[in-house]
């Protein structure tokens, strides 16, 4: 028998309903994991830690996905896993050899024998709106970031530089953007401050007290949180908004201003522009605005460890990985809306 026709026989065997695939979405906040079968049937989900190993150490990065991947699998072999796909936030990490060998160890630690393939977040990000090879992704989530997807691979980006030098838009920049607020409000004495400034001054000061009510109070309590507390003060710029506070929407009219600039800086043309991260596919606030901006049509993401999973039922067998079996439907919005406008599954994505 040719060699050709052995690999034939190899790849048929492993696309079996007994075989399985593996996506997971290694995040700043959290590391989501899914099994499923190569014809997109989910048969377990696992959950863990942040997973950015440029945001946290390697070692606990790492840990987090075996401990996702672990729990995905939930006592099934995983002799039988035939194919892995893991986007990772911070992947330029594993250019130096010793984060690369910290996460070697840990897939070895999985029991998973097929190798680690791992992608950047913004392509698994693209392939939870889309089918469509290449394209625009934007990710606002605690951080904020553009890509140019070129065949299921990053051409480039846009800001992505972290809590310090970028992420303009995104929920950490946001949250600071309102701890700004609240302390120049608070040490300037002002008798009316608004929903804002007191959603913002109460939750610093629960978070971390200090015993002083005044502005100099806040100031210090600010500067005990950890940076995802920060980045928790974004949802209460949004409920401001909902509460009519007009600082809280000039928060979120610039927000939109600077993620807009973000997606204009890798010149997404006319190919599928999906959104993804919290602060785009839950509240419909920066979405709308940000859609304004746009003035076109765009998809909002489902689940990223979906779509990893379909990569890597892809890479096994193209033609037999359906994307609409894989990943939970999305919609497409319109400019000026932060609503669906219609569903947009799969293949079905009219671009």
């Amino acid at each position: 028998m040719s060699k050709i026709m052995i690999e034939h026989l190899d790849m048929s065997i492993l696309c079996t309903s007994t075989s399985f695939v593996v996506g997971a979405d290694c995040g700043g906040t959290a590391t989501r994991v899914v099994v499923a079968t190569p014809d997109g049937r989910i048969v377990g989900r696992g959950r863990a830690g942040a997973g950015n190993p440029v945001a946290r150490p390697p070692a606990d990065a790492a840990a987090a996905l075996v401990a996702a991947v672990r729990k995905a699998l939930a006592g099934r072999d995983p002799a039988r896993v035939a194919g892995a796909v893991v986007a990772l936030a911070g992947r330029s990490a594993l250019d130096r050899p010793a984060v690369a060998a910290c996460y070697t160890d840990a897939w070895r630690a999985t029991g998973l024998h097929c190798p680690l393939h791992t992608v950047g977040d913004a392509v698994a990000a693209f392939a939870a709106g889309t089918p469509a090879p290449s394209g625009t992704v934007l990710i606002a989530g605690t951080g904020a970031v553009a890509a140019r997807i070129v065949a299921h691979s990053v051409a480039h980006t846009a800001d992505g530089l972290g809590w310090l030098l970028g992420d303009e838009g995104g929920g950490f920049w946001l949250g600071l953007e309102a701890a700004r607020l609240t302390a120049r409000t608070l040490t300037t004495g002002r008798d009316r401050t608004g929903p804002l400034v007191d959603a913002v001054s109460t939750a610093v000061r629960a978070a971390a007290p200090a015993g002083d009510p005044t502005g100099d109070g806040f100031v210090t309590a600010f500067y005990t949180l950890p940076r995802h507390r920060v980045a928790g003060l974004a949802p209460l710029v949004l409920d401001a908004v909902r509460a009519g506070d007009p600082d809280a929407h000039r928060l979120v009219e610039t927000a939109a201003d600077r993620l807009a600039a973000t997606v204009h800086a890798v010149a997404p043309g006319t190919e599928p522009l999906v959104l993804a991260g919290g602060l785009l596919t839950g509240p419909p606030e920066i979405r709308a605005a940000l859609l304004t901006r746009l003035e076109r049509p765009a998809t909002i993401a489902g689940e990223p460890a979906e779509a990893a999973a379909w990569l890597a039922a892809r890479d096994l067998t193209p033609t037999a990985a359906e994307h609409r079996a894989f990943v939970t439907p999305h919609c497409r919005c319109g400019p000026g809306s932060g609503v669906a406008e219609s569903p947009v599954v799969g293949a079905d994505a009219p671009w």
